[in-house]
């Protein structure tokens, strides 16, 4: 006699394939049965250039590289997400476990500051996923990147939610010492439930707390971005947040409000539906309390920030707690410390 099959809990169901319809691509694939569980596959990106331009007037830099296309923490709210579409990838389960790594990525960057046109701007690591992701644990290509802008004093900033970056530290604390350095973690979440929730595969907020600890008594500029915000859910864990990141020594403190863009709406919902089914009803109004009713906002200067009375609580919640445990407005570039390094010549020297 055969054994029923059990139903899939909530939690193996967020392991099972599950990508919203691709537009760019003329064929879907629709499962028969019960969705096969989603494995990782690594690709490789044959990119020839390394940095990548920011045009956005809502992002505060203008230069990012981007290692690693796609990202294992499967965060329900990665804007980043449409990005995989392009590749004719979903932008759900795809984006979590068909990773995209781009092998020649720092010879790209040392390529790029070698040209007479680069005059030593902030480079980001990353300006879309996660630079500390977990295929950098033995692909090493943040680091490699690191040890170029540290071979040129290029300024640098780091933007992560994982702990992989304390292997770092003696190489992040030399480029500190070199050159401008600004590291943020994100951290929006208190509630470490909450959090397994919506970042599944992120370190917990205490291990992160404890990263910013061990950062900041390297001497390295840290600090923690609240980002994204979601009405309803963690805009109350506020207060804790930036409490527990100051005593940890973060400097600097930002936020936004939550982004979802095309496909990410859909993998958010679902997400919070299933895993966080009691509150998903009143995060999403409270959404759309600020967000003039939907939502999601594309406009440049609005989709990283909402609107109205709802989102105002918020700010005001978030710029009361920033003066009150004393945090100072994150550190601008000075002036550029870059250089490009003396290579020896090649050439036979001939004495007389």
């Amino acid at each position: 006699m055969s054994t029923p099959t059990q139903p899939a809990t909530p939690r193996q169901q967020l392991r099972q394939v599950s990508n919203p319809p691709n537009p760019w691509i003329s064929t879907v694939v629709e499962h028969l049965g019960v969705p096969p569980e989603a494995t990782l596959e690594v690709f490789f990106d044959s990119s020839r250039q390394a940095l990548s331009k920011n045009d956005s007037p809502d992002i505060p830099f203008t230069w990012s590289v981007n290692p690693y296309r796609g990202c294992y923490h499967g965060c329900a709210y990665c804007y980043a997400r449409p990005t995989h579409e392009y590749l004719d990838f979903g932008a759900g389960t795809d984006f979590e476990r068909k990773l995209v790594v781009k092998p020649d990525v720092a010879r790209l960057l040392r390529d790029a500051f070698d040209h007479p046109r680069w005059k030593g701007e902030v480079v980001v690591l990353s300006g879309n996923t996660d630079c500390y992701q977990p295929l950098e644990a033995s692909w090493q290509l943040t680091r490699q990147c690191l040890q170029v802008c540290a071979e040129y004093r290029n300024p640098v900033g780091i933007i992560t939610k994982s702990t992989l970056i304390e292997r770092d530290v003696e190489l992040l604390a030399e480029l500190a010492q070199t050159t401008h350095l600004t590291v943020t973690i994100s951290l929006p979440f208190a509630d470490p439930d909450v959090a397994r929730a919506i970042e599944p595969y992120v370190p917990t907020p205490a291990r992160r707390l404890k990263t910013i600890e061990r950062l900041a008594n390297a001497g390295i500029a840290v600090g923690i971005n609240l980002a994204p915000l979601i009405p309803g859910l963690n805009d109350g864990d506020i207060p804790v947040l930036l409490r527990d990141a100051k005593a940890a020594g973060a400097r600097f403190a930002n936020r936004t409000m939550l982004r979802l863009p095309g496909p990410v709406a859909q993998v958010f919902e679902e997400r919070l539906r299933l895993l966080l089914p009691l509150r998903a009803e009143k995060v999403l109004h409270q959404i759309r309390e600020a967000r003039d009713g939907k939502l999601s906002n594309a406009r440049f200067g609005e989709r990283m920030r909402g609107t109205g009375p709802r989102w105002r609580m918020i700010e005001d919640l978030f710029t009361s707690a920033w003066q009150r445990f004393g945090y100072v407005p994150q550190p601008e570039q000075p002036p550029t410390a870059f250089r490009r390094p003396e290579r020896q010549s090649n050439q036979l020297q001939l004495g007389f």
